[in-house]
């Protein structure tokens, strides 16, 4: 049960944060003046910091449950995870602050915060879930492909959820131009229904023919099995905690998944909704902002413990 909740959380994780870092990652490629790009982030805005709460979940819950093996599993890959904080803080510091100041040279500084640390957690990633696989002390030539499909996946499932969120912005664009309505209005003051479809096909161009949803969910899956093969060579069944604290810790992470989830889908559902409007953005403001100062505690709580398990 344990194991099957820990695989569940990461698993979750992985899937949204990775579709967020991937967009991050591709940001200049996905957006190619100032406009498009703020319409790229406007994709994961709303989600990223409570997609981050599957993480902290996630960590708290293996901190709980396997405290000798999360001790010393982040023991092991210290490294990685530095310049994996570093780089979380930095994209997200990027996303957060870029519409503070109205300049072209603060929300340039922004957006390649948002670039390089999403490439810098991507491959922080890369190398933790290389170590899993035994790949880590393989030759520098493994390591290093092993690093690069982990970041290749990040950025194919960051590729899928843009363009299945940008699709539906597209539509409402030129639905707006075809019956004389205003156009997008981008950044620097264009507006044209044509080009709010630019990102949404530059997203969607390595998937062929392959529909949005149907490369969302196949790259989704491979992220997963990368996920759960990594944590199949981990010792989690020798590492289990104490019954008592079993007793405890299992039931309660059983009763917070069915809110984790459902708190997921209510977000998907009424902030990707056609129509949402920059009040329904400040909305998600708030709301990720209570989340953040979760996944604040959630962190702080897990250093500590890491720091007891690992002395």
């Amino acid at each position: 049960m344990e194991i099957a909740l820990l695989a569940f959380f990461t698993a979750g994780y992985l899937v949204l944060s990775g579709a967020d870092f991937g967009i991050g990652m591709l940001l200049p490629y996905l957006g190619r003046s100032p406009g498009e790009r703020g319409r790229v982030l406007d994709v994961i805005t709303p989600f990223f910091l409570a997609d981050e709460v599957w993480l902290v979940v996630a960590v708290g819950f293996f901190a709980g449950a396997f405290p000798v093996l999360e001790g010393g599993f982040l023991a092991e890959n210290y490294a990685a995870f530095t310049v994996l904080l570093l780089g979380w803080v930095a994209r997200d510091a990027g996303i957060l602050l870029r519409g503070r100041v109205d300049r072209a040279a603060w929300r340039t500084g922004c957006e390649a915060a948002v670039v390089i640390g999403s490439w810098a957690v991507a491959l922080s990633w890369g190398f933790v879930l290389a170590g899993s696989t035994g790949s880590a002390g393989a030759a520098p030539p493994v390591l290093a492909a092993a690093v690069a499909a982990a970041a290749a996946l990040f950025c194919a499932q960051g590729l899928a959820l843009a363009a299945l969120r940008l699709r539906g912005e597209t539509s409402r664009a030129e639905t707006g131009k075809a019956s004389g309505g205003d156009a997008l209005r981008t950044e620097t003051g264009k507006t044209s229904g044509g080009e709010a479809g630019v990102p949404w096909r530059r997203a969607r161009r390595p998937f062929g023919a392959l529909g949005e949803r149907a490369a969302y969910a196949l790259t989704s899956a491979a992220i997963v099995s990368a996920g759960l093969a990594a944590g199949s060579r981990l010792p989690l069944a020798e590492h289990l905690a104490d019954p008592a604290t079993l007793a405890l810790l299992t039931p309660a992470a059983a009763i917070l998944t069915p809110l984790l989830v459902g708190t997921q889908v209510w977000l998907w559902r009424v902030l990707a909704r056609p129509g949402a409007g920059t009040a329904r953005t400040a909305g998600a403001a708030g709301a990720a902002g209570a989340a953040g100062t979760t996944e604040a505690a959630g962190v702080a709580g897990t250093a500590g413990a890491a720091g007891t398990a690992t002395s």
